[in-house]
């Protein structure tokens, strides 16, 4: 099974060489950092430990990740991946979980598997109230607009190349965990969640929910999507 998983990043200089280290080396995974125009040494991190650098100074988290997904999509088709995981460059997930979302697809169980920071363990403080508060809105949502049962939106997420390509997925912002959730629901593509474990970011401020205005912006964004796919 050919891995690639992709980390998009914004200033995680001090964070992004962790979590590279940290991915299980017998995945043998294509790592794929796409840099939202970072201001530190995130890049410079990233390349040295081993991955690769895409540039996308286009700002938004699903800007960087759709930077991605094309570069993979113009690989000849032999080195396109099977699976494609999405994990955040801050050290809040980790990383040597990837083994637990990869299960329920290897099996044939699903083709898009969530990790649940509300099912898993989450460390005190990694998430904050608003976010709390906006998760369940959200997956609440979901179930009352597509008729499926998730209870995160979390960016740590593994998904078929193959259905990830079906989806084409365009959100350029935070409106991204949400498009992939629902479209997959409207598609009625088997989904699953598993447990993971969730901590504080290891330094820096996250882009959400460090500011109040960050945490206001995501919420607007996801709950729009919400409405617009409906």
């Amino acid at each position: 099974m050919r891995i690639a998983v992709v980390i998009p990043t914004l200033n995680e200089a001090g964070n992004i060489g962790k979590v590279i280290a940290a991915i299980p080396p017998e995945l043998n995974a294509v790592t794929i950092v796409a840099d939202n125009g970072s201001t530190d040494n995130t890049v410079a991190e990233a390349t040295a430990a081993g991955a690769m650098a895409l540039h996308q100074p286009q700002r938004g988290y699903g800007s960087a990740c759709l930077k991605a997904l094309s570069f993979l999509a113009n690989l000849p088709h032999p080195k396109q991946p099977d699976v494609v995981v999405f994990i955040d460059g801050d050290c809040s997930d980790d990383p040597t979980e990837i083994p637990l979302l990869l299960q329920p697809i290897v099996s044939g169980k699903a083709e898009l598997v969530i990790g649940s920071r509300t099912r898993g363990n989450a460390q005190p403080g990694s998430m904050t109230l608003p976010q709390r508060f906006g998760n369940w809105l959200a997956t609440r949502l979901l179930y009352r607009f597509y008729g499926v049962k998730f209870t995160d939106l979390g960016p740590f997420r593994a998904i078929t190349w193959q259905t990830l390509q079906h989806l084409q997925m365009q959100d350029p912002n935070f409106g991204w965990t949400v498009e992939m959730q629902l479209k997959a629901a409207k598609a009625r593509i088997c989904c699953t969640e598993v447990p993971v474990s969730y901590k504080r970011r290891a330094s820096g401020k996250s882009k959400i929910s460090g500011t109040v205005k960050g945490t206001i912006l995501a919420g607007y964004i996801i709950l729009r999507t919400l409405f617009r796919y409906r």
